[in-house]
């Protein structure tokens, strides 16, 4: 598994070149970016940490670290689990083509299939996983087939 995450440039191993040409760029890094922005956007701030995983060849995953809102913390605290696992599911899946088309820019792969979770008992962790059609397939984009 390759790793990459927000707060590190160690070396890695050659990637497809990035349109800025930056060379220390990578896509994982550009993917841990782009998730952090887009928490911030939709939820109101961001995960203390971020990392980006490539799981094989057609599967990208990142994993945040404390995503809880304000009114988050207190469900947790009010042992709401399921409300606050059902909420933010449901705003993760409202916004499946916010969450998929950077990555489809980022990587130049069409996302097939798209899963958000949260362990409401691990601090906030969420997880997002993009699943890409295998190299030499092609399909609809998961956003062609989002909620309007």
């Amino acid at each position: 598994m390759t790793d990459e995450s927000t707060t590190t440039e160690e070396p890695r191993p050659p990637e497809p070149a990035q349109p800025d040409g930056d060379p220390r760029s990578t896509v994982l890094a550009d993917v841990s970016t782009a998730m952090v922005g887009l928490y911030k956007e939709q939820f109101g701030r961001g995960p203390t940490t971020t990392r980006s995983h490539w799981a094989g060849p057609d599967a990208l995953i990142t994993v945040l670290e404390d995503t809880y809102t304000p009114a988050e913390r207190n469900l947790h605290r009010m042992g709401e689990h399921e409300r606050l696992r059902e909420t933010r599911l449901f705003f993760q899946y409202a916004t499946v083509r916010e969450f998929c088309e950077p990555i489809e820019r980022i990587t130049g792969r069409t996302v097939r299939a798209f899963h958000s979770a949260i362990d409401t008992e691990a601090g906030g962790q969420a997880v997002e996983v993009f699943v890409f059609y295998p190299r030499g397939e092609e399909g609809p984009s998961r956003t062609e087939r989002a909620e309007p």
